[in-house]
């Protein structure tokens, strides 16, 4: 390994290693959300970048050690902003939901590819079912937190923190692929339903603008 090790750092230095530790792991990722995760493998991977074995192995312990960072990938994006954007301080429960909502119109806020690859994973390994059952817990209980700062009842901020989750995870799930031209029109709708309250017409076209800036690409 330690002659290996020298032959790479040689390589790196004159340019020779044509695979980067980002490329591994993006295709890697691109590969477990179209083909799932046992088609994730070092040799296929290395002829697809066109690099030797080698090249993965200066980057990673082992496949073992690609499929966690895999999986920690996941963990940073898809859980990390539902949690994030569920304590953002907020004047209203409106603005909180609508907070959570961004993560719904922004896939590099939450990837439902991303999500499902993972699921199909955990119906192989017990593993990745618990690391599963514990991100779908912290997104809820992130989203439970939320009402409860706006004064909610315990039982009833935890069946609507479900609702709101569980209902988005359905909608993905049934691959309905309703345009954002459809849906922004029931907005209002919506945060009526999660919320039970009023949003007001600034609500609605700030929610508004913020989908035409994420689907433009412009935020």
């Amino acid at each position: 390994m330690a002659a290996l090790e020298t032959t790479i750092q040689r390589a790196a230095a004159t340019g020779n290693i044509k695979a980067t530790r980002e490329d591994w792991l993006k295709l890697a990722l691109e590969t477990l959300i179209s083909d799932g995760v046992e088609r994730v493998r070092v040799l296929t991977l290395g002829q697809q970048l066109d690099v030797s074995r080698s090249s993965f192995y200066w980057y990673f312990k082992s496949r073992q050690d690609l499929l966690d960072q895999l999986l920690d990938h996941w963990r940073q994006t898809n859980t990390r902003f539902i949690v994030e954007r569920a304590a953002r301080p907020s004047a209203t429960v409106i603005r909180g939901v609508m907070s959570i909502f961004e993560c719904w119109v922004d896939e590099k806020l939450f990837d439902p590819r991303l999500d499902f690859a993972i699921r199909a994973w955990a119906r192989r390994s017990p593993r990745i079912r618990r690391a599963l059952d514990e991100a779908d817990e912290e997104r809820v209980t992130a989203i439970r937190g939320m009402f409860l700062r706006h004064g909610y009842e315990e039982e009833d901020a935890f069946v609507r923190a479900r609702v709101l989750y569980f209902m988005q995870i359905g909608y993905y799930s049934l691959e309905l692929n309703e345009p954002m031209s459809s849906r922004l029109p029931h907005v209002a709708a919506y945060l009526r339903s999660f919320t039970g309250q009023e949003p007001s017409a600034a609500d609605v076209e700030d929610f508004s603008r913020y989908v035409a800036k994420a689907v433009s690409g412009g935020r």
